[in-house]
């Protein structure tokens, strides 16, 4: 029986092997080119990957099933980052690009990302085309022939490093002197962040700056228990910031210079309060419902329209497309920015921080302080819940109604842009995410302060488990 390929919020993911074998590779290509040539124009897309096991060889394999399905590729030879990709989509306007990640996922994972001519992922209804495709295709679909044709290739580095440069002030980086550490965690942004900031003169020193298919034995995640070697190299060098990015760049992790990590929940909004000031940009703001309430206070301080979104980055880029905001973000790492490509960016995230570092002159943990005392305290959570079949069946039907209190406390506000969002008395909020691919509840808790997230989180958990 054929496997069932199916586009989530960022491609179709699989392990290497088992169902991430060339001849699913050639019917999901072989789905997108059809998507590809029903549509006006143009019929030709980039073709492009991280660092992965095999890589090379989906590449070529992809390269030779659009062109016998009458689309043109545009092979980038070397990995590349996701939003480098989007970049050059736009750039080079091509009718999208076929990207070969599994991003922050296990080392045994590879995946297939379509983005499309505006550089965005592929909206719901665009892949809900594609699986439809790819389902009328059967089980199996013929290799390509075999041929020595050579097909184009490029280079998306020069331009995106030229684009970066003119969104992220490096002279005031440079000016106020202070020293930077890079972390690409072996994936596609080696060489990125570091080039752009030594080439502008800034000190930078590199950790995990070499492929690794393996990318250490671990997700290429940069997430507090990961960013140990970056810690490291930043006491070593007397690093006012640590950046890095997951196995595409198109995720962020930020390391302060007393080693804290600072939770991507909180970079968004640091940035977003930074970019007001600095820019003056206040066309509005995005983030998803699992995404930090101090967002929305910031939000109401600045007088700026709040957009919420439903969790998956392809909401926030539209907006971008439209100009309707500064800057958007999502809790798990994601970013971009006003006039910027509409995918996230790992790579201007952290540059940005290191600018808003440079030329406020306090470490993230003041700044953040700082916000705190502006328009109140946040302290979010994100837990996985596994669930067994039993309290999967009840709890499914359970969301399906408004509850009236959580934990002995009144529900004020019931949001479903996306799962179940419950807003109590205080501002403080919990969210629940059913996963659509194992028996798991995702669930995101705010408090008001520190020492409310416990029962909060204890609350959430038991509402689960009733």
């Amino acid at each position: 029986m054929a496997t069932q390929i199916k586009f989530g919020t960022s491609g179709w993911r699989a392990i290497v092997a088992e169902e991430f074998t060339l001849a699913n590779i050639r019917r999901a290509v072989t789905g997108i080119a059809k998507y590809v040539t029903s549509q006006p124009g143009p019929h030709t897309v980039l073709v492009g990957r991280d660092p992965r096991f095999l890589g090379e060889i989906f590449v070529a394999e992809a390269a030779k099933m659009l062109a016998a399905n009458g689309v043109t590729p545009v092979l980038i030879p070397e990995a590349a980052p996701t939003p480098a990709i989007a970049y050059a989509v736009r750039t080079r306007k091509t009718g999208g690009s076929i990207n070969f990640t599994a991003s922050h996922n296990p080392p045994e994972y590879n995946g297939i990302k379509y983005s499309t001519s505006d550089g965005a992922p592929a909206l719901p209804e665009v892949t809900s085309q594609i699986e439809a495709y790819i389902a009328d295709l059967g089980e199996s679909v013929p290799a390509p022939p075999e041929s020595n044709q050579k097909f184009e290739e490029t280079d998306v580095r020069p331009d995106y490093l030229k684009r970066l440069a003119e969104l992220v002030d490096l002279k005031a980086i440079q000016k106020a002197g202070i020293k930077v550490v890079c972390d690409p965690f072996w994936g596609a942004g080696r060489g990125y962040a570091s080039q752009l900031l030594a080439e502008n003169g800034v000190s930078v020193a590199t950790v995990h700056d070499y492929r690794d298919v393996l990318f250490g034995g671990h997700a290429p995640e940069p997430d507090d228990h990961l960013l140990a070697d970056c810690k490291a190299k930043m006491k070593e060098t007397g690093a006012a910031i640590g950046i890095a990015t997951d196995g595409d760049a198109d995720r962020f992790g930020v390391v302060d210079a007393d080693g804290t990590f600072i939770q991507p929940n909180y970079i968004i909004a640091l940035l977003f309060d930074y970019l007001v000031e600095t820019r003056g940009w206040k066309n509005g703001v995005a983030k998803s419902v699992a995404t930090t309430n101090l967002i929305n206070a910031l939000a109401e301080h600045h007088n700026v329209q709040l957009y919420e979104t439903p969790v998956g980055f392809k909401y926030i880029g539209a907006l971008i497309d439209q100009d309707k905001i500064a800057i958007g973000g999502e809790e798990s790492a994601g970013l971009t920015i006003r006039s910027h490509v509409p995918e996230k960016d790992g790579i201007i995230a952290g540059l940005l921080v290191a600018e808003m570092v440079a030329v406020r002159g306090k470490s993230v943990g003041q700044q953040l302080r700082e916000l705190f005392a502006k328009v109140g305290s946040f302290y979010p959570l994100r837990e996985n819940f596994r669930l067994t079949p039993e309290v999967k069946e009840k709890f499914t039907e359970k969301v399906k109604y408004d509850p009236q209190d959580l934990g002995g406390r009144k529900v004020t506000q019931v949001v479903r842009t996306d799962g179940l969002k419950l807003v109590l008395d205080d501002g403080s909020w919990v969210c629940y995410r059913l996963s659509g691919t194992e028996p798991v509840v995702r669930v995101y808790s705010e408090a008001r302060t520190e020492s409310g997230l416990a029962p909060l989180s204890e609350a959430a958990k038991n509402w689960v488990m009733e």
